[in-house]
């Protein structure tokens, strides 16, 4: 029977026979440690200042720790109520279902504020 192609010749792993693999060549040791001190300096420093730093929390977001309770619960209604127009607001541009799912959050979030209204009654004033 005659085959269309020959079999593939064999070939030896490149290791052996590539004159240019870094594995089997002289200098491998030295091309190794070259290699490894290119990847520190671009990447150690970097990595190694990451792992040393403490954490420290973006304050832009972050509430005054002197701030009291009540100047707080104020700032949370205010923030519920104006989040509650904007919702309302919303909806009215909305049909269907979802203007409905708009008018549901918008209920939610004023029984929220509902609740910071009454723990704010709650609340002795603070001079």
């Amino acid at each position: 029977m005659f085959k269309a192609t020959p079999n593939p010749p064999v070939t030896e792993p490149a290791s052996i026979t590539d004159p240019t693999s870094p594995y089997e060549c002289p200098d491998s040791k030295k091309f190794n440690e070259a290699a490894n001190r290119a990847l520190d300096y671009h990447l150690g420093p970097m990595t190694a200042h990451m792992m040393a730093a403490p954490y420290t929390p973006n304050r832009l977001y972050q509430t005054n720790p002197a701030s009291n309770n009540e100047s707080l619960l104020v700032d949370a209604v205010e923030t519920l109520g104006s989040a509650n127009v904007m919702l309302h607001n919303f909806a009215d541009l909305l049909q269907g279902p979802h203007r409905k799912t708009a008018q549901g959050i918008a209920q939610v979030v004023m029984l929220a504020e509902l609740a910071v209204n009454r723990v704010l009654d709650k609340v002795v004033p603070t001079e």
